[in-house]
């Protein structure tokens, strides 16, 4: 079976993409990025945008596995009333890859606004041999609550209140959250332009 390396050292990131994967029932072994062994360089995420920093990932992987796939995804949060802050540097909006921190921060920044309409992004890219690299996006809209809410998920989805299911992320069940997350829906665009793609179809 061919393999997919997942280009992240995030735990709750690999399990997420691996369960998100397994749902659309694609026919690859996923394999997380420690499994390449010691010799991975450190990526610097110093792109402007999240798509420029998931090809940073991508290009850096894709030499280590040239026989397999490199999935690589960049995601984050903007915020309307912070002028999409955090944006890229959602992960270390606090100084460190702190996310009790990063959400204090969100929340004492926001203060009492009553605007809190806020977007979760997410950009995978995909590298194959011999293929262009395929580009598929994510995003949901949703209220940046006054405190946290819930115990499950990652990063800020304690105070991302998604209006469909009147919860938090961090109060919805993985299924749920991987059905209406971001990177739930970026991996749907993946999935529908994935056959044309294995075909060597390329897509800008």
């Amino acid at each position: 079976m061919p393999r997919i390396i997942l280009a992240s050292n995030n735990a709750h990131k690999i399990t997420e993409l691996a369960a998100i994967l397994a749902q659309h029932q694609i026919d690859l072994q996923v394999v997380p990025l420690r499994d390449l062994g010691d010799d991975i360089p450190e990526i610097i995420e110093d792109g402007q945008t999240f798509e420029e920093n998931a090809l940073k990932k991508v290009m850096a992987i894709a030499p280590l596995a040239p026989d397999d796939f490199v999935l690589a995804d960049d995601s984050g949060l903007t915020v309307d009333a912070l002028n999409g802050e955090p944006g890229v540097y959602s992960a270390r909006y606090a100084g460190d890859h702190d996310d009790a921190a990063n959400i204090d921060k969100v929340l004492a920044k926001l203060g009492d606004n009553p605007d809190r309409t806020a977007h979760f992004h997410s950009v995978l890219v995909l590298a194959g041999p011999g293929r262009d690299n395929l580009v598929a996006k994510g995003q949901v809209t949703g209220v940046m609550t006054h405190e946290r809410h819930g115990e499950g998920g990652f990063g800020y989805d304690p105070i991302f209140w998604v209006p469909g299911f009147n919860k938090t992320f961090a109060e919805l069940t993985a299924a749920e959250k991987n059905q209406v997350s971001h990177r739930g829906l970026a991996l749907q665009d993946l999935v529908a332009q994935l056959p044309n793609w294995l075909k060597g179809t390329s897509h800008d």
